[in-house]
Formats: C-alpha cells, structure tokens, sequence
C-alpha cells in the first residue's frame, strides 16, 4: 500500500509541482485573492500589507540562513565528512541504504536542522557511491524525510523562540522552559517514535527494480572534485595566516568559552545559541581560518532559495497577519475545540498556514497571538499548545518543498524528483503526531 500511494503521489507531483520559486509566486497570489474574499479588504489594501511587510523577515531570514550555512560547514569539515564515509560503508543494499540515511538524517535534524538536512544529504551521495542500485531520489527525499524530527529538537524555533526573553508571545504565555516542549513526555514520544518508523517507512516506497532511478557515482566524484580548493604552494606570512590552526583553535576557544559562561548565568538555548555552537564547532574542525570561510562560500550556495524566496513568504504573512486570514484560519479550528481536542485542531490548523508560511518563527507571529490564549482559557499546557503549532509546520513541511531547497542544490535534483515520496510520508507521520499530542 505504501509503495502504491508514493507512485500515485510520484506521478501528480511530476505532473502538477511548479519549481519552488513559482509555488511561493502561485501562493501570493492565492492569498492576495483570499484576503479580498474573505475579509473584505480592498485589492489596495492587500497589496499595502504584501508591500509593507516584504522586508519583515530579514533578521530571521539571516538567523535561518545561519543555521542552514554553519551546519553545511561543519558536516562538510573532514572530521564530519570522514565519519559519513565510514557510516555510508555499513549498507552492503539498497533497502539498508534507504534505512540507514532516514534514521541518520532523522537522529541529526534533532541536534539541529540545519546540519540535519546537509548531513542527511552527503551521506545520501556518500551511499550512493558505494550501494549500487539504490533509487537516488528516494535517498534524497530519505534525507529531506527526516527532517520531520526538527522542530522538537534542539534547534526548533517554537520551542526555543517561546523560552527567549522578549519573544512576541511573552506576554500571553509567559516564558515557556524547554522542560515543558523539547523535553517534555509527549516530545519524546513523538521524536522516538519518528526515529524507529520513518526508516520502514521509507524502505516501504523503494521503487520496483524496472522504476529505480540511479546515478553514476563518476559523476558524483566529479561534483566532488569541483568542489575542492587546491592548497596553496606559495608559503607567505599571508598564507601562513590564513591557514593557522592555532588562530582557529583560540577563536573557537574564545567562542566556547562564552557559550559557557552564557549559559551558566542563566543564558537560553535559542536560536542565537545554537547558531554560536556550529559557527565555532565549524571552526575548529576545518583547521584554518580559510578553510572555514571556503566551506562557508560553497555552503551560501544553498541559501540562494532561502534568499529569494522567503520576502514572499514574508509577503505572504504579511497579508494573512494584517488582512486577519491567519486569525480566521486559526479561530475556526480554535472555536470548535475542547481541552481535548485542542492540540490536534491546532496542529491542523498550522499545517494548513504552513502552505503559506514555511517558517516556525513566522507560525509563532500569525498563530501564537490566537492559540496560546484559546490553550490558557481552555487549561491547555502552554508548552503542548505552542509545540503544536510546531509540529503542523514541521509535519506540512512534506508537502510544502521550501525547506528542500538545500538538500535538492547537494544533490543535483528538482523539487518533483522527490516530493511524491515526502507527500506519502505526509499521511504516515500525521498519525504519529495526532497520537502523541492526544494521548501524551
């Protein structure tokens, strides 16, 4: 049944998925249209809220691209890259592959999504080297699958947005500790559980052998090759700078050294926090100065989606957060919830603003001023309500192909290559979500 659904989904994906630039332009559109309709705007006023708000998202955007650029550098650092080509040697099939890079990628996004995706998408190359046979876009969209981990891991923007000091949310739920989200009962329930199926899961959709999709690993080496920056042979006072351990080694010093002293004066695991430990991890383990800034130049490369991209989705919030779109998506779920119910209709409800904004901080603006008051009336936890919001995202991220943007530019594919297999995934992995937030 599985493999029936991803070729089903494979099929409309290839046939009705337009690139991920001309979706966001598609979704403009859609909801410039909606806002008239349904809230009464004017077309003059739709377009004021797209225009005033383009902007908006230039620090997240910086703080995302962070994460997504630190965590390339340091899963592309030789220590990093020589323990993916020693994991990316255990499967001797292409089942085992399949496997192996979802739970791997699945376990990394839980330390941060950022090195998650990148990770999750060299060891995909890294296996298809070494495992003939094996479906390339299915290892691909293995490693985007899981992805699904992210936000309730230690780098999730909810979870930590909601337990940093000034935080849009403040105010209404207070301070959320990360004991009440990350690590909370239903969390684990739902990121374990995450890490045990998807594997199987994917392992379900491996194509029959007359439909596997492979790549030649000559061609792979190639990319590789390109990437590579000859050392220089000149050894001047300049290089041998450049290329000093002993700045790098000081510098991440200096970097954990605050960590720490950050964190024991009371200082939150953020996003800020998180993007210091892979800067200064990153650092250490290239070596060099200029190693790190040659990993770093060819990680931006990624961010090129993310860039362009995300003041439309900034647009987009713009018209459903001023227009009140977001606020009657949210209270209509909202409305028609009990104590029980509430976590599941939430969770909704922010996958269905997911399509529209593919952003966890984003979904903290539009639906956090709506859900955290409903949850505290209602005697919703606090921290159950907001990492509701967080799973809608995280889980509609399957069919919204914003965030696959970095793992498609590692590998070479288009968003259609992958997206019927992360749309199957969509159905599973609801059910694990819907489970943990009712019954934990």
């Amino acid at each position: 049944m599985i493999k029936a659904l991803s070729r089903f989904f494979t099929a409309i994906v290839q046939r009705f998925l337009p690139d991920p630039l001309v979706f966001a332009m598609l979704l403009t559109i859609i909801m410039f249209l909606s806002g008239i309709a349904f809230t009464h705007h004017t077309p003059i006023e739709m377009i004021g809220f797209w225009g005033k708000s383009f902007w908006n998202l230039l620090a997240f955007a910086m703080q995302m691209a962070l994460i997504l650029v630190t965590g390339n550098a340091l899963a592309s650092s030789p220590p990093i890259k020589k323990i993916l080509q020693k994991i990316a040697s255990i499967p001797k099939t292409p089942a085992q592959g399949i496997m192996l890079v979802t739970f791997v990628a699945a376990v990394a996004n839980i330390i941060n999504w950022g090195f998650g995706l990148i990770v999750g998408a060299l060891l995909a190359k890294e296996v298809a080297k070494k495992v003939p046979k094996v479906d390339y876009r299915l290892l691909i969209a293995s490693a985007y699958i899981g992805f699904l981990t992210w936000h309730g891991g230690l780098s999730g923007s909810i979870p930590l947005m909601a337990a940093t000091k000034g935080n849009p949310m403040e105010k209404t739920a207070g301070l959320i500790p990360l004991a009440h989200t990350i690590f909370a009962p239903f969390n684990i329930f739902i990121t374990l559980t995450l890490i045990v199926v998807l594997p199987f899961m994917t392992k379900m959709m491996m194509p029959k052998e007359d439909e596997v999709v492979v790549i030649d690993p000559a061609l792979l080496m190639e990319d590789e090759a390109a990437a590579t920056i000859a050392a220089p042979t000149e050894k001047t006072f300049a290089v041998r700078v450049e290329n000093s351990r002993i700045i790098a080694w000081v510098i991440g010093l200096m970097g954990f050294f605050y960590l720490g002293y950050y964190f024991i004066h009371g200082g939150q695991m953020d996003v800020n926090a998180v993007n210091m430990m892979m800067f200064f991890a990153g650092i250490v383990l290239h070596g060099s100065p200029l190693a790190y800034m040659n990993a770093i130049v060819n990680a931006a490369k990624g961010t090129a989606g993310i860039m362009v991209q995300f003041p439309f989705y900034a647009g987009i919030q713009g018209m459903m957060d001023l227009s009140g779109l977001g606020g009657m998506i949210t209270h209509a779920f909202v409305s028609v919830s009990t104590v029980h119910t509430f976590p599941i209709l939430a969770f909704l409800s922010s996958g269905i603003i997911n399509f529209f904004v593919p952003s966890g901080g984003g979904h903290w603006v539009v639906q956090g001023p709506f859900i955290m008051p409903a949850a505290k009336a209602l005697g919703v936890m606090p921290g159950k309500a907001a990492m509701a919001i967080a799973y809608g995202e995280a889980w509609m991220n399957m069919a919204q192909p914003f965030w696959a943007l970095p793992a498609l530019a590692i590998a070479g594919l288009k968003v259609r290559d992958i997206m019927g297999f992360c749309v199957t995934t969509l159905l599973v992995s609801g059910i694990i979500f819907g489970v943990g937030l009712a019954f934990f």
